[in-house]
């Protein structure tokens, strides 16, 4: 297991999860909730335990923060949860995306990889997520 990444991770199922990445206060934990808003369990908030095994990527909460997201503003929420999930699909919250129909973006996590969505600027970020969740990409 990895030492413990600054990121987010939710999840449909046990077998569909995403890794939210970006620097603090780029807004993982806010997207993370609108998330869970629609039906996404809570894998791990602000740091997440990442495993490569059998060629998948698992994520895992640190015990200390299991069940706790940060709402900021709000303070502390207690959420549903998943003990951990395979990673599927990677956002970067830091980077913006420019282009209208982006090309596939890829990124490598401890010899896994995983295709990655930069931030969507048209408030549709969560709704690409959860479809890709369950049905993938097409081109």
């Amino acid at each position: 297991m990895s030492a413990p990444l600054h990121a987010t991770a939710v999840a449909l199922t046990p077998e569909a999860g995403v890794l939210i990445l970006g620097p603090s206060g780029a807004g993982k934990s806010g997207l993370a909730l609108r998330l869970m808003a629609l039906g996404a369990r809570l894998v791990a908030d602000d740091r997440v335990f990442l495993a490569a095994e059998d060629g998948a990527l698992i994520a895992r909460a640190p015990a200390q923060i299991a069940g706790l997201i940060e709402a900021r503003g709000a303070g502390i929420l207690r959420a549903d949860t998943l003990a951990q999930a395979r990673i599927v699909l990677a956002v970067d919250m830091g980077q913006d995306e420019t282009e209208r129909l982006p090309p596939s973006r890829e990124i490598a996590c401890l010899g896994v990889t995983l295709p990655l969505v930069l931030r969507l600027q048209h408030g549709h970020l969560e709704a690409v997520i959860l479809q890709w969740l369950r049905a993938g990409r097409a081109m």
